[in-house]
């Protein structure tokens, strides 16, 4: 995992910023591009009630954006592996919660608080993305791109998703925020590890808590 310190889940924070890149570029998780270094990174390692921190399972986030897409970049550390071995063609996967997966949960209208859009990615490169209303739970169908590197070797994976904007608001404007969580989820059998970086405070654990989300906030170009 790259040394860059990031923000670790606290009660003080509650923002990550988008850093605006000044073209789009292709994927390659393997390597943490220059372009990067724009986005100052997040982390946590606690459970989903802000609890029993593990840095043996840190996952650090950064995000960078363009007119076309929001990027987002997972470096995650593991113990074990719980993986799915079968998805469509196109590697999405039903239910992929159900493996170690890393989240981002996107809510693009806050004045819409029971919308938001789900996207999860796991260690060998299966994905899902998910539109949530009160309503229904429906396939988002979101064109997103994706690239995934496992280094076996030293116990860390990371992940970068470009997701088009045309499908996540109808009309981006970087002048307003949206809000926002991180999630991680391991192992391969309860108690499984369910991290969060704002967290939910519930029961048990569950990351569909909108009203538990951070903010998120996109830097517009010198």
């Amino acid at each position: 995992m790259n040394a860059t310190p990031g923000l670790e889940a606290d009660p003080t924070v509650s923002e990550i910023i988008a850093a605006p890149v000044e073209q789009d570029f292709s994927l390659d998780a393997a390597h943490l591009f220059p372009v990067w270094q724009l986005a100052q990174p997040i982390e946590f390692c606690k459970d989903w009630r802000g609890e029993n921190p593990d840095p043996g399972l840190q996952t650090q986030a950064r995000l960078l954006w363009s007119e076309q897409a929001l990027y987002v970049r997972f470096d995650c550390r593991y113990r074990e592996l719980f993986l799915f071995e079968d998805s469509d063609a196109s590697g999405r996967r039903d239910q992929l919660w159900d493996r170690d997966v890393a989240e981002i949960f996107l809510q693009p209208e806050p004045s819409r608080p029971r919308l938001y859009k789900e996207f999860e990615v796991s260690p060998n490169g299966m994905w899902i993305d998910l539109d949530i209303s009160d309503e229904a739970v429906t396939g988002l169908k979101s064109g997103l791109e994706r690239s995934v590197f496992l280094d076996k070797k030293h116990h860390t994976w990371a992940a970068e998703l470009a997701i088009p904007m045309k499908s996540l608001i109808q009309k981006f404007d970087p002048a307003r925020a949206w809000r926002i969580n991180f999630f991680r989820i391991e192992g391969p059998r309860e108690p499984r590890t369910y991290h969060a970086w704002k967290p939910t405070m519930t029961a048990e654990p569950d990351f569909h808590v909108p009203e538990a989300f951070g903010e998120l906030r996109f830097a517009v170009p010198r």
